[in-house]
C-alpha cells in the first residue's frame, strides 16, 4: 500500500505503531509547510530548519499524547509557529537598543503569522499535496500551466509536451476537475 495515500489519521496511527516508513511519509507530507512558517516569519534557513527541526522532534515525543490524529497539521503548524515566536522574541533580547529595532524591522514582517497568512499556507500545503496526487502527465501539465516563474504561451506548453495547442483548454478543464475531486477527498 502506498503510505502517501493514507490520511493523517492512519499514518499517525502507524507512527504510534512504530513504522518508520510512516513516519517519513508523514515528514513529506508536511516539511514545506512547518519550514514555510519561519521562512515568511523573517527566519534565515538555519533557525528555520531549528524550527523545522523541533516541530517534529516534539511531534515524535507527543505521538501518544495526541488526541486526534486527523489534526496533525494544525498541531504542526502550532508548534511551529510558537517556536518561530520564541526565537524571534530572543533575538529580540539578545539585540540590544537601536540595534535591535533596526535587526527587527529589517528581517521581519511586522504581523508575521497572522491566523489568516496561516490559513493560506495550509491552503497552499493542500494544494501542493493535491497536485502531487495526480498522474505525471497531469500534473506536468498543471506545473507548466499555473505554476511557472513567468507564465507559459499555450503554445510553448503544447510543445513541451507534445499536444494539440487547441486541446489545452479541454486539458486544462480535466485537470482542475481532477484536483478538485482531490482536495474534497483530502
Amino acid at each position: 500500500m502506498d503510505l502517501s495515500e493514507l490520511t493523517d489519521a492512519a499514518l499517525v496511527e502507524r507512527c504510534r505503531e512504530g513504522q518508520a516508513a510512516a513516519w517519513s511519509t508523514l515528514v513529506r507530507r508536511y516539511q514545506r509547510l512547518v519550514y514555510t512558517v519561519p521562512r515568511r516569519a523573517g527566519l534565515g534557513d538555519d533557525l528555520a530548519a531549528d524550527v523545522f527541526q523541533i516541530a517534529f522532534q516534539r511531534l515524535y515525543e507527543s505521538l501518544d499524547r495526541l488526541d486526534d490524529g486527523s489534526r496533525v497539521r494544525a498541531w504542526l503548524v502550532t508548534t511551529a509557529k510558537r517556536e518561530t515566536l520564541r526565537l524571534l522574541a530572543e533575538r529580540q533580547r539578545t539585540t540590544t537598543g537601536e540595534e535591535a529595532s533596526d535587526a527587527i524591522d529589517a528581517q521581519v514582517d511586522p504581523a508575521p503569522l497572522q491566523d489568516a497568512q496561516l490559513a493560506a499556507l495550509q491552503d497552499l500545503d493542500r494544494l501542493r499535496q493535491a497536485v502531487d496526487r495526480l498522474a505525471a502527465r497531469d500534473r506536468q501539465f498543471v506545473e507548466l500551466l499555473f505554476l511557472q516563474e513567468e507564465p507559459l504561451a499555450y503554445d510553448e506548453i503544447a510543445r513541451r509536451l507534445q499536444m494539440a495547442e487547441g486541446s489545452i483548454g479541454p486539458t486544462r478543464a480535466r485537470c482542475l476537475a481532477k484536483l478538485r475531486s482531490i482536495l474534497a477527498e483530502m
